[in-house]
């Protein structure tokens, strides 16, 4: 099954989505219909919807599309994990065998964010529960998840946008560095997803993404990566074509096997996908 490991649906509300810029092409209702046809022509069966509100509402909404779009084939959704009622929240989205993922936009928050006693202890609520969690951090979070994921190394951990590093400005450190050093911790992968939104959104070029993307399939390697379009935020600066391209010629000298694991098999295998025929 090949798959599209990181994208978003939403009906958009300024109120519920706040952080969209106005007069943006995400100021727009995007959903599975919208995203049905750029997939096929990527040649992908699937994809796994990702949280854009934090709001348990809207892990049900996710599910509740997925009933209708057989492209949707996992949910990674948000609970509040600092909760003392997070199992509570959990336990009714994960009898759902397509809610298979939490995230927490971290970006959002202090670099020690992750550090925090409420937050580790939902994380080791995930579990028993048999969910990953998604990282959506900036490059400054990175030390935090280096110590996240060595202090639950039986939570299987994903990266997601390999950790947005300044792709604009062509700095590699201290990312690069901070990379290589979370991938030693063997549960945790890395989204190959969100990357053209950290270039000059009017103009970016191929080689410009070179550099970043030979860190982290160097350090991660073929069994822990995974293609994400980050749709429809990618439309900020660039097309889903150009997007799916973009991976696509870079990893074009990998073996037949390795471009599998990349374009599906690995992010069916981390999310527990059901094995199967597409849809």
């Amino acid at each position: 099954m090949k798959l599209d490991a990181h994208q978003h649906f939403w009906r958009y509300d300024e109120r519920e989505y706040p952080w969209i810029p106005k007069g943006s092409p995400l100021h727009h209702d995007w959903l599975p219909d919208d995203l049905a046809p750029l997939l096929a022509a990527a040649g992908l069966d699937g994809c796994i919807a990702v949280q854009a509100r934090q709001t348990v509402e809207e892990s049900r909404w996710l599910l509740t599309l997925a009933d209708h779009a057989g492209i949707i084939k996992g949910v990674v959704g948000w609970v509040d994990l600092r909760s003392n009622r997070v199992e509570e929240e959990i336990g009714p989205l994960a009898k759902d065998a397509r809610f298979v993922g939490v995230r927490h936009v971290v970006q959002d928050e202090a670099a020690d964010f992750m550090d925090g006693a409420d937050f580790q202890r939902g994380i080791g609520k995930l579990a028993a529960f048999g969910l990953k969690y998604d990282m959506l951090v900036f490059p400054k979070h990175l030390p935090s998840a280096i110590r996240l994921a060595g202090r639950f190394p039986e939570q299987p951990f994903v990266l997601d946008h390999i950790a947005k590093p300044p792709i604009a400005d062509g700095m590699l450190e201290p990312w690069r560095g901070q990379i290589r050093e979370l991938a030693k911790a063997k549960n945790v992968m890395c989204k190959v997803s969100g990357l053209v939104t950290e270039a000059k959104h009017d103009g970016w070029k191929p080689e410009e993404f070179k550099p970043y993307l030979d860190v982290v399939f160097e350090a991660f390697g073929e069994d822990r990566l995974m293609y994400g379009s980050d749709w429809p935020v990618c439309l900020l600066a660039g097309k889903y074509a150009a997007v799916h391209e973009l991976v696509a010629r870079y990893a074009a000298q990998s073996s037949p096997a390795a471009l599998e694991k990349l374009f599906g098999g690995n992010c069916a295998r981390f999310y527990g996908l059901p094995a199967g025929p597409p849809a």
